[in-house]
């Protein structure tokens, strides 16, 4: 079968060009559909054969040159875990989908209201009463449907907190309360893999990588047993738009820093930012 796919692909490759004019060969979006229907296969599958043959899916010809095939093939290959769909997780979701990241795992046992509205990319007035994992995996396929999605329509426990994160990469952490990022750090250091984690309220926000090795969150917020608050600022600021989108974005470039094994990771750092005065700053965590 796959000999008679690289076939298959080769044939419909076509001659093109990067935006600089570096000479490539592509294939479209409707030829991976049709490809992976005929071979019975996901997309995801489909792409990866062609990336491997020097084949760029179209779709993926503005990520290069900042990303190389090797790293497209490495995404792809990605299985990600998202904790929480609302106001960054529907933001990070989309990113990282239009990005090539392969698998996803999303999760949430929440629905949309009313509120949702000013800030969270995957609400709508028809949407609400939706639960948010089913909008999120219509919004992953609708950008590509070859991604291969699991979903899970649960509230994240220290239950059920070990097999949710299954056989993922990584685990993006787009809680709203404190304690749950504590049990979801608790399981990604226990599946041994990274938690790209983030926080918002009003137009601020901070975004850290815990590797299964850091101490992580207590080096933010204290000891879990001594907290004294379970929600951040964001129950007296709120979270606009602005600040949700940025911090959303932040997160997704380290998901590609961590998967890629980039030099410059947020681990055993903080990076806080601040739209009100435009204040950057990165924090070291000891």
């Amino acid at each position: 079968m796959e000999n008679t796919l690289d076939r298959r692909l080769d044939a419909l490759a076509r001659k093109s060009a990067l935006a600089d004019g570096t000479p490539c060969r592509t294939i479209g979006a409707a030829e991976v559909i049709r490809l992976s229907e005929e071979a019975g296969v996901s997309g995801r599958r489909v792409e990866l054969a062609a990336l491997r043959q020097h084949i760029l899916p179209d779709r993926y010809l503005r990520n290069m040159k900042t990303l190389s095939e090797s790293d497209q093939i490495r995404l792809l290959e990605s299985t990600v875990c998202i904790v929480g769909l609302g106001g960054l997780g529907g933001t990070v979701t989309e990113t990282l989908a239009r990005m090539g990241i392969g698998r996803f795992c999303l999760v949430d046992g929440d629905v949309f209201e009313a509120h949702n509205l000013n800030r969270q990319l995957l609400s709508a007035v028809d949407r609400i009463g939706m639960p948010k994992v089913d909008a999120a995996v219509m919004h992953v396929r609708r950008i590509n449907p070859g991604l291969e999605v699991t979903a899970d329509a649960t509230f994240l426990t220290p239950e059920n907190a070990h097999s949710l994160l299954g056989s993922c990469d990584l685990v993006v952490d787009c809680l709203d309360n404190i304690h749950s990022r504590f049990t979801l750090q608790a399981a990604a250091k226990h599946a041994g893999i990274p938690m790209v984690s983030a926080a918002v309220a009003g137009i601020s926000g901070h975004v850290t990588t815990i590797f299964p090795e850091d101490n992580g969150l207590e080096t933010i917020y204290g000891p879990e047993d001594q907290l004294k608050m379970t929600k951040g600022a964001e129950t007296r600021l709120g979270c606009l738009s602005p600040g949700v989108n940025l911090i959303a974005s932040l997160e997704c470039n380290e998901v590609l820093n961590v998967l890629l094994q980039k030099d410059h990771t947020l681990k055993n750092k903080l990076l806080v930012v601040d739209l009100a005065d435009y204040t950057v700053e990165t924090l070291r965590l000891s």
